[in-house]
Formats: C-alpha cells, sequence, structure tokens
C-alpha cells in the first residue's frame, strides 16, 4: 500500500493486487458490504491519518479506480471544516463511493530514461507499441493494445519503472502533448539501443 498527499484535504492510496490477496480480499468485494473491505477501509484511513498528521472525521468521498491488472487506487477527499468547535465527532464516518475501470494501462513516468529503460524491457517479452505524452512536466505511457494475457505482466513491468496514473486516456488525449503515438516501444528502441 502506497499513500500520497495530494492537497490539504486529498489523499491518494494505492493498492496492489498483492495488497488485497494479502487481506483475504478481490476487486470485486467492493461491491459487496463486507465487513474485511470497511475494516480494511478504517485501516487505510488510520494510516493516513497517523502519515499526513490529519485528522479524518466526518464525512469523506471516495473515489475508487480500479486498474486492470495492478490493483486499485482510491482517491479520498476529506470535508474541511472552518470551525473545529462545530464538529462532534462520534466515530462515524460517512463514505460515498465512485468505482471506475479502466481497460488501458496508463502511467507516469518523471524521467524519460525509465522510458528507454522499460522500453527495452517489453521488446524482451514482445510487448510493443503504446503512446507517449507528456503533460505538466511528467510523461505518461499508454499502453491499449496489449494482448489480454500478457497484460498482467506488462503491468508488472510498468509498475517497475513508473505509476500506475488516475488520468482519464480521453484527459489525456485533450491536455497532453503527443510525443510518440501508437509505436513508443519500438520507436525509443530504434533510436535509444546502446
Amino acid at each position: 500500500m502506497r499513500l500520497e498527499r495530494l492537497t490539504a484535504n486529498k489523499i491518494k492510496i494505492f493498492l496492489t493486487s498483492d495488497d488485497l490477496f494479502e487481506r483475504g480480499l478481490s476487486k470485486e468485494d467492493i461491491w459487496k458490504d463486507s465487513s474485511k473491505w470497511n475494516q480494511l477501509f478504517h485501516d487505510m484511513l488510520e494510516e493516513a491519518s497517523e502519515e499526513f498528521d490529519v485528522d479524518i472525521q466526518g464525512s469523506v468521498a471516495v473515489e475508487i479506480f480500479s486498474l486492470q491488472a495492478q490493483g486499485m487506487i482510491l482517491i479520498i477527499t476529506v470535508d474541511e471544516v472552518k470551525d473545529d468547535d462545530e464538529l462532534l465527532y462520534d466515530g462515524y464516518i460517512e463514505m460515498q463511493v465512485r468505482v471506475e475501470g479502466c481497460e488501458e494501462l496508463l502511467y507516469e513516468f518523471e524521467e524519460f530514461e525509465d522510458i528507454i529503460d522499460l522500453s527495452k524491457r517489453l521488446s524482451c517479452i514482445d510487448i510493443f507499441g503504446g503512446s507517449l505524452y507528456s503533460l505538466q512536466n511528467c510523461y505518461y505511457l499508454l499502453m491499449d493494445q496489449v494482448d489480454a494475457a500478457k497484460k498482467e505482466r506488462a503491468a508488472c513491468i510498468l509498475s517497475e519503472f513508473g505509476n500506475p496514473s488516475i488520468l482519464s486516456p480521453y484527459v489525456l488525449a485533450e491536455y497532453g502533448k503527443p510525443i510518440i503515438e501508437h509505436k513508443t516501444v519500438e520507436t525509443i528502441l530504434h533510436f535509444f539501443n546502446k
């Protein structure tokens, strides 16, 4: 489980498939009123509260992005309270949950060198293609044509070099700057094969 503070009242939690498996959960348990899921959620809130020194009380909104073969990302937004005296904590957390799925593999990279190393690794297992974008000083690799049989393996390798992105491919296409379209791995290997 990886935690990241996005804003003063927003926290991102990345759970891998292994994190879920270790706790005896699957992505499908979100749809059920599972006591295991509720316990995991409260454990995550407690850990986030300790990690970022934030008092998570009252109402929180939870957006859950199910990432194909990688796990899931939860974005937790805590309602901002202007006057602490008005807040009465009764141990109850109200949740609003929205779940979205992603069929494509979309990863974020800080360094271009990581994409070069990644391309070499992907080519070793015959995974090619992908579209590379630049947006807000980061690189994004969208792998939307990966064979279903290789998708989980591709996700593992992508995770070694970058981080799963919660951006929509549509947002990326609209606001990102295309660098290489549809043949990123092949193009990178052609120009950077040492």
